[in-house]
């Protein structure tokens, strides 16, 4: 069986998922086979595996860390929000139904097994698993049915790192809260402290770090600086939504929509040097986009009502209008079209009116499309022709079921993993939209769009675009070299010892 170790966090966004890929990155560079486990998240990004299994995108960037295949029994339960007080219930990659928090809160000890068998299974085939925990481990109100931080650690005997951010102000009471608010048994499993995102000199925090472990009686293991690594994030907490405009010679809007999705369909675009992909949510921030990109959404038919109640819809046509273009994938590409209805209550029930913008009618299911999918671009028209004929590869998760209008033209054309082919999405105009997911990350795809974008401004684009595989390795060892230098390895190498 593998050794383990857990990562835990006195609060969300600590930094646990990066350093748990981290820790995947520097096992594999030390010669071991690693894997990740997460046995419940919380999160609108995910991620199609090759069997068509959803997972939250956390555990794909540290099974890519490791240097494997994403697979759905690193993250047996996701749940994506479809409201403040309710979650689609996915387990083992396939979606359960919605749930509100009250009814997944009396049934989730069932679960266990599940967590068990999909853990069990990993340990038998890996040397070492590394384990996130969610949230923080002293939520004393939900302390009694715990499947994710001391729970699930008691369950596989796993030793306990805990985090605690101080960037955002804190750190110590943080760190020295969250274990006193632990039972002396969950207390015990807690073998050293890490202190994350710290910018500064370390020798002035040594004062306060040599009272920290007197109070806790814990180790800290280590001080992890703040680092810029461009590597996929997983939800609505990423820096990269709240960040202001910045210099660029093109200007992307993405829609942050209040249940906004896989949002990394947009990186590649970032990574296009002189471009910058901004986050808007009033609709002044949308004026003098180069491009709008409607992303993809858990909730089409509330996030489309917000667009219309909010004025962004009426900014997007109006700019659309005067020639903008404008882009929507999954549940945007659904926001795009001419009608959305919803006899089966999938998404609560009702018709709406979409935005128009694309010949297109969605009708929402009760069975989820999940898969992956890969072929080329059709013949595309308007400012994006360069793009007819180039690969384009990703993967799809939707509920609803798009029809084309009678001669409305495709955008892709593909071969899902499932066996079917499809001509998929629409376009019209100045109008794109598909259903895939990553539509943008295959070789030569974000580069062609935006000298597109850019000759039609008048503008040069300088430099190349670096490999998207050769660039995420370069990041991941980056990331590993930064966590390996601040972290003490030999006490965590211990700690794994203590799980044989």
């Amino acid at each position: 069986m593998a050794k383990v170790i857990m990562v835990q966090g006195t609060c969300s966004n600590a930094g646990k998922s990066l350093l748990c890929a981290a820790l995947c990155r520097i096992f594999r560079q030390d010669g071991y086979r690693v894997a990740p486990f997460k046995s419940q998240n919380m999160a609108l990004n995910s991620f199609i595996t090759a069997g068509g299994g959803e997972m939250g995108r956390a555990q794909v960037v540290q099974a890519e860390a490791a240097g494997i295949a994403p697979d759905v029994r690193m993250n047996p339960i996701l749940l994506k929000p479809t409201s403040d007080t309710g979650s689609q219930v996915i387990v083992l990659g396939k979606a359960q139904g919605n749930r509100t928090a009250r009814e997944y809160w009396g049934s989730k000890r069932k679960l266990l097994p599940v967590i068990r068998q999909a853990f069990d299974s990993l340990a038998a085939e890996y040397d070492i698993i590394v384990i996130e925990g969610a949230g923080s481990p002293a939520e004393i109100n939900l302390k009694q049915d715990d499947i994710v931080n001391m729970g699930l650690a008691k369950l596989v005997n796993a030793p306990v790192l805990l985090v605690g951010d101080i960037d955002r102000g804190g750190v110590f009471a943080a760190l020295y809260g969250t274990v006193m608010l632990l039972e002396e048994e969950e207390r015990a499993r807690i073998r050293g402290l890490v202190i994350n995102k710290f910018r500064g000199d370390v020798s002035i925090l040594r004062p306060g770090l040599s009272q920290l472990e007197e109070l806790t009686g814990k180790p800290v293991v280590g001080v992890v600086p703040y680092g810029q690594f461009d590597i996929d994030e997983e939800d609505s907490l990423s820096a990269r939504l709240d960040a202001g405009p910045v210099p660029a010679l093109l200007r992307i809007a993405a829609v942050r929509l209040p249940r906004l999705s896989n949002f990394t369909d947009l990186f590649a675009l970032e990574r296009v040097p002189g471009v910058a992909v901004c986050y808007a949510s009033r609709p002044a921030e949308l004026e003098g986009a180069d491009l709008i990109v409607l992303p993809g959404t858990k909730s089409t038919l509330a996030d489309l009502r917000w667009l219309r109640e909010s004025g962004m819809e009426a900014q997007i046509l109006k700019q659309h209008a005067a020639g903008t273009l404008v882009f929507g994938i999954c549940g945007g590409y659904q926001m795009m079209g001419e009608t959305l209805s919803d006899p089966a209550q999938t998404e609560g029930g009702g018709e709406m009116r979409g935005m128009g913008l694309l010949p297109v009618d969605t009708v929402f299911r009760t069975e989820k499309t999940t898969v992956q999918a890969e072929g080329v671009f059709d013949a595309v028209f308007g400012l994006f022709t360069p793009l007819s004929g180039l690969n384009v590869q990703g993967y799809e998760i939707h509920m609803g079921e798009t029809t084309r209008r009678n001669g409305a033209a495709p955008l892709t054309r593909l071969m899902r993993t499932d066996g079917t082919e499809t001509a998929d999405g629409c376009q019209a105009e100045n109008a794109y939209g598909t259903y895939l997911h990553g539509v943008f990350d295959a070789p030569g795809v974000a580069l062609r769009m935006m000298q597109a974008l850019a000759d039609r401004c008048g503008v040069q684009l300088d430099g190349a675009v670096q490999d998207a595989a050769a660039y995420r390795e370069q990041q991941y060892d980056l990331l590993a070299d930064t966590v390996r230098q601040a972290l003490d390895m030999e006490q965590i190498y211990r700690m794994l010892e203590e799980t044989t």
